[in-house]
């Protein structure tokens, strides 16, 4: 009997023991009844379909159609100068003249010796004829013949090597009156009145072309096949802008596609010409270049900001039914600005998620959250 009493009393507690326990094991085991159905805030993006440019951006460097270092072709002191610094010149404009009076006086010399030589070639051609007759009388021999014919060609061939110094000279005088062999800009003076000038050595000044202009820049080897292929169908347009300068871009042609690919940058040289009219764009500047390829018809984009990288390739978040997203893969293609083409796994219409996709998961509920206006600041 006593062992009856003392299990009696003691059942009631065991119970409510085990009966905590039990529910404090089915609270763990399941979620809160709002949990997995509470609405994530993501931003999201309609796929849209439009005609797309296929388009190369690079940073560029204008450089001159043509440069040249102005020098003297003959040594002396300069005696003119005939332009300002900065100034536009054209073609065959006076820029300098070297001190003539030394090779005036190397043309009078020359001058001298020619007559001198032609005089004593005239001579020895009429000893020449006399001698011819009176070889044919017997009365010189054949050999005082031949020694006068060889005297008169000799004069005469002397003669010819004065005509040829002469016209040096002349040559030469003409090179002490410098003149711009392209129309262009003059830069700097690099010497002034009064300095002796090296011939072919001492650079006067440098003549820029600066219309046309052209911008070079550079894209990566595995743009080239696409370059080569649209240049076929005709010339590619090209545009420069000089970056902060607000100033409207410049309209171009693709010119030159280097021959060569640089072994350590992986990159091919592109040139573009532009008319430069305004001269707006000035040798030395870096420009930003849009290379034009070509326009895609009806193409998908969506923007960049809504592709995501997973472990079997790009993929984005879709909203379907319910406001729940799901997962899926795509193919992209080039990038257009913000936006990036779509060339697989969506349709036009279809909404994917741009902003929140790190709360996500498939299945999970999203509330669309209003999107402020383009160029508003962010919020405080």
């Amino acid at each position: 009997m006593s062992v009856a009493r003392a299990h009696v009393p003691g059942t009631p507690w065991v119970l409510a023991a085990v009966a905590l326990l039990a529910g404090c094991s089915s609270g763990a085991g399941e979620p809160p009844a709002s949990a997995g159905r509470e609405a994530v805030p993501v931003a999201v993006a309609r796929v849209a379909q439009r005609d797309v440019p296929v388009e190369l951006r690079a940073i560029g460097t204008v450089v001159p159609a043509a440069t040249v270092a102005v020098k003297s072709q003959v040594e002396g002191q300069l005696a003119e100068i005939h332009f300002q610094e900065g100034q536009e010149v054209k073609r065959d404009d006076l820029l300098f003249v070297i001190d003539p009076r030394p090779l005036e006086a190397a043309v009078r010399e020359a001058e001298a010796k020619l007559a001198q030589d032609r005089a004593q070639a005239a001579n020895a051609a009429t000893e020449a004829a006399r001698f011819a007759r009176l070889v044919a009388s017997g009365i010189v021999s054949p050999d005082e013949y031949e020694q006068v014919q060889t005297r008169a060609a000799a004069f005469a061939s002397a003669a010819a090597a004065d005509d040829a110094a002469l016209e040096t000279a002349r040559i030469r005088l003409r090179y002490a009156t410098i003149r711009s062999p392209i129309d262009g800009r003059v830069g700097q003076l690099l010497v002034h009145v009064g300095n002796v000038v090296k011939e072919k050595e001492t650079t006067l000044a440098v003549v820029n072309q600066l219309r046309p202009v052209h911008v070079q820049f550079a894209v990566p080897q595995q743009e080239l096949p696409g370059i080569r292929r649209h240049m076929a169908g005709g010339a590619l347009p090209v545009e420069a802008v000089l970056p902060g300068a607000g100033v409207p871009a410049a309209t171009g042609e693709l010119s030159f596609v280097n021959n060569t690919v640089d072994t350590v940058t992986g990159t091919v040289l592109l040139k573009a010409v532009f008319a430069n009219l305004d001269e707006a764009l000035w040798p030395g500047q870096f420009v930003n270049v849009t290379l034009h390829l070509a326009v895609e018809p009806g193409v998908l984009v969506v923007p960049a900001r809504a592709v995501q990288a997973g472990q079997g390739g790009p993929f984005v978040y879709v909203v379907g039914e319910e406001r729940a997203v799901a997962p899926r893969p795509v193919s992209i293609g080039a990038r257009v600005g913000d936006d990036v083409i779509v060339t697989s796994g969506l349709a036009a219409g279809e909404e994917v998620v741009t902003d929140g996709q790190l709360r996500l998961a498939p299945g999970s509920r999203v509330e669309v959250q209003a999107q402020p206006p383009a160029g508003s600041p962010p919020p405080a």
